[in-house]
């Protein structure tokens, strides 16, 4: 296995000359952001990304994903696909790791609050010709899946652990942190019967995992350029998919801590508008996404216990906005289907 030196040495200028690039004229490394590594290379033949993965990396896996993207890619969807080297092949094993080219996308990451409403159905949109690609594309899986749920009840136990750990003498922070872990576990007991059920069927099918403000990049249009991150394609509900970009990207800051609903509606009429799902999954999944960061207790933990995550604060901020404002989130996904298809493609669009 290699070591972290080796991992993190620059590519050699041998490896680089089993694609047709021409000579490379300058690599410079990308900050690490998870498992594997990337460098920008200006070749003769243009400026390329060059990803080493993971020495545990499953191959089997990420020439899956190569294969996907090749076809999202060929289906005119800003996908970048993999550049084969000389000998075909996407994943070019070179010292013990896999190698992968990919063309150089040059983009702007904008969050989702600085997305005019027009914008936000157009990035559902997006969302919406991406699962209906994927799954004409990949191969059936399995429907229904069946969503386990977490338990109230244990949310509780481990409250009241995380509470038994904090020092009855500390300093006022270690006062907010007993304060806010208290607040969590009034809920968790208040809403016990607001629990979903233990499992519920989905249809599912794979998804990109990661539709959020980190992994689309935008040109100089203010159009998608690249959607990128496919590191976590996987196997799960559709709907799950939709609620969980939609959080991520309309998640307020400041003194916002809610979720901007008008564009959640907006993002949601336009995903509609490519791959139409049931209502009611959504509304689950809604309701499900709510209950899950409810009963996650991490954010709280690395925030107020351990020191060291400030986004914390935030998530329990959204947390409680969420519990308060769940009937008008539900129907706030539910309103693109509840009005004439024609209809829903403009609402909430000026």
């Amino acid at each position: 296995m290699p070591s972290d030196t080796e991992s993190s040495a620059p590519p050699a200028p041998r490896l680089l000359r089993r694609w047709d690039l021409g000579d490379a004229h300058r690599i410079a490394p990308l900050p690490q952001d998870g498992p594997h590594r990337a460098w920008r290379v200006e070749t003769a033949a243009g400026v390329v990304l060059l990803k080493r993965y993971e020495a545990g990396a499953d191959r089997r896996r990420v020439l899956f994903e190569h294969s996907v993207r090749t076809a999202l890619d060929e289906a005119g969807l800003p996908v970048p696909a993999p550049v084969p080297a000389r000998d075909g092949r996407t994943l070019v094993r070179a010292d013990g790791q896999g190698h992968a080219v990919f063309p150089w996308t040059d983009g702007t990451r904008r969050g989702g609050l600085e997305l005019s409403l027009r914008q936000c159905h157009e990035l559902g949109r997006l969302l919406g010709r991406l699962h209906a690609e994927l799954d004409r594309l990949t191969p059936p899986v399995q429907q229904s899946l069946l969503v386990p749920t977490s338990r109230a009840a244990d949310a509780v136990a481990a409250l009241d652990g995380l509470l038994a750990a904090l020092p009855q003498d500390g300093d006022d922070f270690a006062a907010l942190a007993r304060r806010r872990l208290a607040e969590r576990r009034a809920l968790l007991v208040e809403l016990a019967d607001h629990q979903p059920p233990e499992a519920e069927a989905f249809a599912v099918g794979y998804v990109h995992g990661a539709f959020d403000a980190r992994n689309v990049l935008y040109g100089r249009t203010r159009q998608v350029a690249a959607v990128v991150g496919w590191g976590g394609l996987r196997i799960a509900p559709f709907a799950e998919d939709l609620v969980r970009a939609a959080a991520a990207l309309f998640a307020g800051h400041g003194e916002e801590r809610g979720l901007d609903l008008d564009r959640a509606q907006a993002f949601v009429a336009g995903h509609r508008t490519a791959f139409p799902l049931d209502p009611g999954q959504i509304c689950s999944a809604v309701h499900r996404l709510w209950w899950e960061r409810l009963c996650d207790l991490g954010p709280l933990r690395r925030h107020y216990l351990e020191r060291r995550d400030p986004a914390g604060a935030a998530d329990a901020a959204l947390v409680s906005w969420w519990t308060q404002n769940l009937d008008r989130t539900l129907e706030t996904f539910a309103a693109p289907y509840r009005v004439p298809a024609g209809q829903a493609e403009r609402l909430d669009v000026p």
